[in-house]
């Protein structure tokens, strides 16, 4: 029996590399090997003293103090971030299972009775105690793996778990990339806040004025009316903005996973430290790192070992099942015996024509041209986000500098039409327009300024850093 055990274990490793799976190579990446090419992208590549993105830790590309603590509370509170790395342990728990299915179970079992023998049933002619132990050491139902079946689930079942890791890994990239457009988002709502309260004190100066001028019968009513209507337009966005900061502070708050101090938020953009310039990179490869990539790849991978154990269905399955077994009698410790045997029961289920094991084949081989298509798919968009990106970068800048121009010159507009109201040269309605129009330029060079800002959190994120 023992030349039968040893039988089995050494088929069991000469076919323990027996894999259907069909194998695995990394598809050609469907985008350009450089990022787009053309005037817009121009100055979006590689310059002197800036790093890529891949290789640089987000505390050292997010350079402001205050942004640094948030992030660290929202990588420790973040319910989100919870539940991602709570999905990896689930993974790793079931690849845990899959793994125990190529190791045998092993049950054990013991007993131990008395009984009294009369002195007239006695050999001995003395009344005597027997006693009995027995144990039982079996493997119940082991399946031989013989084609592969079970390594291939245990393969899938890996990748699978490398997969919900990587998703994890992403979700830690975009959680932080949130949480610093969130709080550049309330550095820029904040600033339009204090520039609609400063129009608004500016508006009621010039509604007070003009009401007096009213009154002495310098100013006509149609002044008076054009005056109010500026008021109260500044006074509704003040409102507006002072609902904005409340609602940004609520959204940092819930990306936070708990109430972020008031001593840490932003009291406008330009107290922010931007964060550090980064460079694309040379190649578009640089992408095949992104998690969400990683996660695609491993998940195309598993569908390649689901194959393999869809194959391995057509074959037979065999498992073994074995038992020793041992008991001893003591006769009042006057003479013991004990006995040992091995039994062995092994079964073959040979398939037959089966619908259901070709439509599991079929479903298999489905699931790879699904997953090689999302795998392709998350390449394609991972290279959109990051040309949109760099061509905001370029532009960006160039809206900047001519927004800034646009807003000196209005400035000096609304200047000049103040002073020549005042000496009574124009009407109020020069002072009118060059003030919305100042209040536009303002408001917009804060847009772009966030702008500018927010583009190169996102940079930095499509282009896999955050680590």
């Amino acid at each position: 029996m023992t030349r039968k055990l040893l039988l089995i274990l050494g088929l069991f490793i000469c076919f323990s590399a027996c894999s259907l799976a069909p194998k695995y190579t990394r598809p050609k990446a469907p985008i350009p090997d450089k990022w787009p090419q053309g005037d817009v992208y121009k100055e979006a590549g590689v310059h002197p003293g800036t790093s890529t993105a891949v290789k640089l830790r987000w505390d050292k590309f997010f350079i402001d103090k205050n942004l640094q603590e948030i992030i660290k509370i929202a990588l420790g509170n973040n319910r989100d971030l919870r539940l991602a790395a709570l999905n990896v342990e689930k993974a790793r728990a079931l690849y845990g299972v899959q793994r125990a299915e190529l190791f045998p179970a092993v049950n054990a079992g013991g007993s131990r009775s008395k009984q009294r023998v009369p002195a007239d049933l006695s050999g001995t002619g003395k009344s005597i105690t027997e006693t009995e132990y027995s144990i039982d050491l079996g493997i119940t139902s082991w399946e031989i793996d013989f084609f592969g079946r079970i390594r291939s689930l245990k393969k899938k079942a890996l990748e699978e778990y490398f997969a919900t890791d990587q998703a994890r890994r992403s979700a830690r990239i975009s959680l932080i990339s949130e949480v610093a457009r969130a709080y550049l988002t309330i550095a820029a709502d904040r600033e339009n806040l204090k520039l609609s309260r400063s129009t608004l004190k500016t508006q009621q100066d010039i509604y007070n004025l003009i009401r007096r001028q009213y009154k002495i019968g310098v100013a006509n009513e149609l002044d008076l009316s054009r005056a109010q209507t500026q008021l109260e337009t500044a006074r509704g966005d003040v409102a507006y903005y002072m609902r904005l900061v409340a609602q940004d502070k609520n959204a940092l708050n819930l990306l936070a996973g708990s109430q972020v101090p008031e001593n840490l938020l932003p009291a406008d953009l330009k107290n922010i430290t931007p964060p550090k310039d980064i460079s694309p990179g040379l190649s578009s490869k640089v992408l095949l790192r992104r998690p969400d990539i990683m996660a695609a790849e491993h998940r195309l991978k598993a569908a390649y070992a689901y194959i393999g154990a869809a194959r391995a269905a057509f074959f037979p399955r065999i498992s073994l099942t074995t038992s020793l077994g041992t008991a001893s009698d003591e006769l009042s410790g006057l003479f013991s015996h004990g006995s040992k045997a091995w039994q062995f029961v092994s079964q073959v289920d040979m398939p037959v024509f089966d619908s259901r094991i070709w439509a599991a084949y079929r479903v298999s081989k489905a699931q790879r041209e699904i997953a090689l298509t999302q795998y392709e798919k998350t390449i394609q968009t991972a290279f959109k986000e990051v040309a949109d990106a760099l061509a905001v970068k370029v532009t960006v800048n160039q809206q900047l500098s001519a927004q800034q121009s646009l807003t000196n010159a209005v400035e000096e507009t609304y200047e000049l039409s103040n002073k020549r109201y005042t000496k009574g040269i124009d009407s109020y309605l020069g002072v009118l327009d060059a003030q919305r129009s100042l209040y536009a330029a303002r408001q917009g060079l804060i847009t772009l300024s966030l702008a500018k800002l927010v583009n190169q959190v996102r940079l930095y994120a499509v282009l896999g850093g955050g680590e």
